[in-house]
């Protein structure tokens, strides 16, 4: 059995893991893979400082559902010990299954595939090497156990997940607007009728948290220049892809080889272990390497598009309320061909078009009820003095053009 550790986090302090299950997980080969997974993708290009990872976020979630689990069972809330060690197991593992710069590269390496789908996998596989001593995290984060809240501890408006990338992502970019109060919104959870609620002493940060999220999507995650970023990244595998697939040899480490040079479906992903253990070995390193290494490469479009990224050569980005045209669309295509020389065919790598959409709070997912002292509850969206229903699940929706720079 391995020894606990006590971890020291910059946005917690002293995080204690457990010795045994626990312990066992987070020295997993496939959780310390995380270690190599920038949390917020290419949020870095616009804010420095943003260089964590996923692996220290999965410590943070962690952290938390310790003590959402200690003041739930202050409040006389029973939850069996092994209950909060699956609780605790799941938490830790719910990101694992992320790739390269997070949810940059979830469609273009592999198609059809959520890093929640591989994440599962890759719980699973942690679960027969342990014995099926994770059998009942398992259970928790596929909503399959009893007690329904313990997987919104997991998943759900209020879970341990959004309030650890909250308070984690505004200490890294220094966006202290979308910090949150973490420790007040656990010590107001509570839990009725199987249900997480919030108790009503807590309704102020519950409105601060609703309006800080909004806040760190557009200013930190949905920023242009982040967007810009990840568009063009993906275009330089989308171009890799189709060369590798052309025959033509590009330097890449053998996990990203894989990728490129095979249509990954779901089915593939499900049906052939190998597609899993060559995902395992990607991280971010696999594809900054290349980059470099393409950025030399005779390939106009390819060297162009990986040298903006090594660089930091963003695409121009334009954004509007109203669809693009493809008139708009035409002219920018005839721009970049004569500009930049390439062909008709080529030409499509060096533009994105893209929807984005967001929203404050989704009234159809799992609602944030507030439990008042009379025993009555309400929604956030009711309950609230400064918010209402039409402005907290209003859908934002911006048009983004991003392209090469001529």
């Amino acid at each position: 059995m391995s020894e606990g550790k006590i971890i020291n986090d910059p946005v917690f302090g002293f995080i204690k893991i457990s010795g045994g299950l626990l312990m066992d997980i987070v020295n997993h080969r496939l959780m310390q893979r995380l270690r190599h997974i920038k949390q917020v993708g290419l949020a870095s290009v616009v804010y420095p400082g943003a260089q964590h990872t996923r692996f220290q976020h999965s410590l943070g979630a962690y952290y938390l559902m310790s003590e959402a689990i200690l003041s739930l069972q202050q409040k006389g809330i029973f939850i069996f010990d092994s209950e909060a060690e699956a609780l605790k197991a799941a938490i830790l593992m719910h990101d694992i299954g992320h790739g390269p710069f997070s949810h940059v590269l979830e469609n273009t390496l592999i198609d059809g595939v959520s890093h929640e789908d591989i994440s599962l996998m890759m719980m699973e596989e942690i679960n027969r090497e342990m014995n099926g001593n994770l059998n009942m995290a398992l259970s928790v984060f596929k909503n399959e156990y009893p007690k329904r809240f313990l997987h919104q501890l997991i998943s759900s408006q209020l879970d341990m997940d959004r309030l650890d990338y909250l308070r984690r992502d505004s200490f890294f970019t220094g966006v202290t607007e979308g910090n949150i109060g973490s420790a007040r919104i656990i010590k107001m959870l509570n839990v009725v009728d199987d249900n997480l609620v919030v108790d009503s002493k807590g309704i102020y940060s519950i409105e601060n948290y609703l309006t800080s999220r909004r806040l760190m999507y557009w200013q930190v995650y949905l920023h242009k220049t982040t967007v810009a970023c990840e568009k063009m990244l993906v275009n330089v595998l989308m171009r890799a892809k189709d060369l590798s697939r052309q025959g033509v040899q590009l330097f890449s480490s053998p996990a990203l080889a894989y990728f490129l040079q095979n249509e990954i479906d779901y089915t593939k992903f499900h049906d052939n272990p190998e597609v899993l253990a060559n995902y395992a070995l990607l991280d971010d390193n696999d594809i900054y390497s290349a980059l470099k290494e393409w950025s030399k490469s005779d390939d106009r479009v390819l060297s162009l598009l990986s040298r903006n990224v090594v660089e930091r050569c963003p695409f121009r980005v334009e954004v509007s309320e109203e669809p693009y045209s493809e008139d708009r669309i035409a002219e920018l295509e005839e721009q970049l061909i004569h500009a930049t020389g390439v062909t008709r065919d080529e030409v499509k790598y060096l533009y994105k078009v893209s929807t984005i959409q967001k929203d404050m709070y989704d009234i159809t997912d799992d609602h944030i009820t507030i439990l008042f002292k009379d025993g009555t509850m309400k929604d956030i969206a009711e309950a609230s003095e400064i918010l209402n229903v039409q402005l907290l699940s209003k859908k934002v929706r911006k048009y983004y053009l991003c392209y090469q720079r001529i």
